[in-house]
């Protein structure tokens, strides 16, 4: 079913949105997969707050043109799966976890902060835990002198008292 103008130039201004708000894009060939497994692919990209669509190469070559994706425009070439995500990582951890899963999902690259990645730099930003994960691990590490410093001092608080006696 071809698109008319009208209907292309909403198609090229909803990915143009889609890639002036997202900081990485991920594509991947989908050649084979079932109906049934893209329903799927695409309710775990929702939770993830990825944007999962299967768009025509030429329009969205049109809609990132002038932004930092226009470095994929090469490997836009084939069925594609584009997928747009605000977070910098989770758009490549969802497509790599069901591309893990699912082997006719085939990973073909992307772009991160402007620079084109290959398959494997697709793979090593999907393997980047997560914002809250990171967080997390630099508050432990931020509180493991204060705590280690605190059971030292409890500890000598601790002897000094055995030491004088009542």
């Amino acid at each position: 079913m071809s698109l008319n103008r009208s209907e292309k130039q909403a198609v090229i201004d909803e990915v143009a949105a889609l890639a002036a708000k997202a900081q990485t894009l991920v594509m991947a060939e989908y050649r084979g997969i079932t109906v049934a497994d893209l329903t799927k692919l695409r309710v775990e990209a929702r939770k993830a707050g990825v944007s999962v669509a299967v768009l025509k190469n030429t329009l969205v070559r049109r809609a990132v043109a002038g932004t930092p994706f226009e470095v994929a425009a090469g490997q836009m070439t084939g069925p594609l799966i584009y997928g747009f995500s605000e977070d910098a990582v989770a758009a490549a951890k969802v497509v790599a976890e069901f591309a893990k899963t699912n082997d006719k999902m085939v990973l073909r690259g992307g772009v991160y902060a402007g620079k084109a990645l290959d398959v494997d730099g697709v793979k090593s930003l999907a393997s980047i835990p997560s914002k809250e994960v990171l967080l997390s691990q630099l508050l432990g590490l931020m509180q493991s002198p204060m705590s280690r410093l605190a059971r030292v001092v409890a500890a000598l608080a601790e002897k000094k008292g055995e030491a004088q006696p009542a």
